[in-house]
């Protein structure tokens, strides 16, 4: 099923290409709002994980999610390799994930961080604004891989129809 790690390129390159426009065209926590009270373009170094967990640490995250997503990337493409020809939405969410990994990958080893920019937010009555974590690219495509993997095995059967 190694057919459809195109997916996993086409993530790369969509993420590494967005934070390349991002970083180029806005100063750190420069704030463009697309859709007023919803949406917003903000360029955010992250240097921990999701939601800036460890961020604050003195650079031993670093290498810590470094190497935890290089361990996580061999073992997906190891799990995509082996899968049944049947198994399409199973290699369609760990190309999305691996995807995802190697784009935040790329970030931390080259330059210490992870470069978030859509800031999806609500602004209630009271003009008090709940906002969701700054994320990127990559961080949709592991979220979107993810939630396959979740809700597949309650579509899917174990094993293909001609083998029943």
């Amino acid at each position: 099923m190694l057919k459809y790690l195109w997916l996993t390129g086409v993530i790369i390159v969509l993420d590494l290409a967005s934070k390349a426009v991002v970083s180029q065209h806005f100063s750190l926590y420069e704030i463009m709002s697309v859709i007023p009270g919803w949406f917003n373009l903000t360029l955010a170094h992250n240097s921990g994980a999701a939601f800036s967990f460890l961020a604050d640490e003195s650079g031993w995250q670093r290498w810590f999610f470094a190497a935890i997503a290089l361990i996580v990337s061999a073992i997906l493409f190891l799990w995509i390799k082996r899968l049944q020809e049947h198994e399409r939405w199973l290699a369609i969410a760990l190309a999305l994930v691996l995807g995802g990994a190697l784009g935040n990958l790329w970030d931390r080893l080259t330059l210490g961080y992870v470069v978030d920019f859509l800031d999806f937010y609500y602004q209630n009555s009271s003009q008090r604004a709940m906002h969701w974590p700054t994320f990127n690219v990559a961080d949709m495509a592991i979220s979107i891989g993810a939630f396959i993997l979740i809700i597949d095995p309650l579509f899917t059967k174990d094993k293909p129809d001609s083998e029943t």
